[in-house]
């Protein structure tokens, strides 16, 4: 929990189910809505219901400017067909390049083959594009032996995490093949996108665990307010602008000398779920609070400073003070791109919520972004007292889809 670091579809007769794409599209968004130039994934939208282009040298939903709302969903493969895995990321890049453009799934949600399901399940109809990105990850276990033959092309940094003191992982809820993050400013626009490739998916893939996110708690455009998170403190006052190219080339793409080549443009995810014991936290004093995280709860300024951009200075804050523990000074320099949410999602049977942070968090070295930082807060951030990782994952997130012919994971795979 680290603060500071075109064409005409395919008939559905020859594809019921999504069986097969082929479909030639372009970004421009549907019903009046404005669509970005190409090219300018991290520029912020110019409305709310604007599209992000989805095509580009890196995936949108990274540096793109973060949105409202957060569908997010790891799968597993249920395939043991190379050729069909392929074909279904085919699908998938045409069913994400129409849903990004506020355009419905292949033949649309109506007035198609009477015999057959739609083609799209229907909830968006209607709503703008609400700049929704869809972010696709592979995961460690995509490249196991005997599956589809990947194994030789496994990134050295795409090894499972360690397990950090206190973690109180759920095996149903860490992992996965494959992940797909939608973000939109309309979570119906997010959750819509997930539902389509999961039903694109079906027989072939199974969701394995998912995760609906609100109130961004970080931000890739420094000039916006910052958000809070659940615990009431602003959150991710020091992370990489989405239009820092200097920073994201240092910190967040894999770049050609880091081999392997497929991954080159691209990034490594790490997910993890944080639950936060907010009844506890809600009974603490507030000079607690504030001495827990080495920030004040109003203005969200360091320790002894006034403004929350003010560079913090370190010793004035306690040895265990979260700001201090996951500065990249106490880090060797490690940085991330941040991009968590907040989730509640009901309550644990005993009456307490079921609430906390969704972290989410690019970089270019695992080695030398997350584990670090994670490391120094496992072992001494009194804040541990009110948190618990309880879902991980780690994925390799290829470059951007180039063009029309381009589909997710296409270097990998040939």
């Amino acid at each position: 929990m680290s603060e500071e670091t075109g064409g005409r579809a395919p008939s559905r007769r020859a594809l019921i189910g999504w069986g097969g794409a082929g479909l030639a599209l372009g970004a421009a968004a549907a019903g009046g809505a404005v669509a970005l130039s190409r090219g300018e994934e991290t520029a912020p939208a110019a409305a709310a219901g604007a599209a992000v282009p989805f095509h580009g040298a890196h995936q949108a939903g990274i540096a793109t400017a973060v949105q409202d709302r957060l569908h997010f969903a790891a799968f597993d493969v249920k395939t043991k067909d190379r050729a069909e895995l392929v074909q279904l990321l085919k699908d998938w890049t045409r069913a994400a390049e129409r849903m990004a453009a506020g355009r419905p799934v292949g033949e649309g949600a109506f007035g198609g083959l009477e015999e057959a399901p739609p083609d799209d399940t229907g909830e968006a109809l209607g709503l703008k594009p609400s700049r929704l990105t869809l972010t696709i990850g592979f995961g460690p276990s995509l490249f196991a032996k005997g599956r589809f033959g990947l194994e030789g092309r496994r990134p050295a940094g795409l090894a499972e995490l360690e397990k950090f003191p206190g973690d109180n992982l759920d095996p149903a809820r860490s992992g996965g093949d494959l992940c797909v993050q939608a973000c939109a400013d309309d979570p119906q626009v997010a959750v819509h996108a997930i539902r389509n490739l999961a039903r694109i998916g079906f027989g072939k893939v199974v969701v394995r665990w998912s995760q609906l996110g609100f109130g961004k708690t970080s931000s890739t455009t420094p000039e916006a307010q910052t958000p809070r998170n659940m615990m009431g403190f602003k959150d991710g006052t020091r992370n990489i602008a989405g239009t820092d190219s200097a920073e994201l080339d240092k910190h967040v793409w894999v770049s050609e000398k880091d081999g392997p080549a497929w991954l080159s443009g691209g990034s490594y995810l790490v997910a993890r779920r944080i639950r936060m014991n907010i009844e506890t936290w809600d009974r603490t004093s507030l000079k607690e609070q504030e001495d827990i995280f080495g920030r004040d709860k109003g203005e969200g300024a360091p320790v002894g400073k006034a403004a929350e951009r003010d560079e913090p200075f370190l010793p004035a804050m306690l040895p265990t003070a979260h700001v201090r523990l996951a500065h990249p000074d106490t880090n060797g320099g490690a940085k991330m791109l941040r991009r968590g949410y907040s989730f509640t999602d009901g309550t644990d049977g005993l009456g307490r919520l079921d609430a906390g942070l969704f972290f989410l968090a690019y970089q270019r070295d695992v080695d030398k972004g997350f584990v670090p930082v994670q490391r120094s807060l496992a072992a001494a951030d009194v804040l541990n007292e009110y948190i618990q990782h309880v879902g991980s994952a780690l994925f390799a997130v290829p470059p951007g889809v180039r063009d029309k012919d381009d589909w997710w994971g296409r270097a990998l795979f040939s």
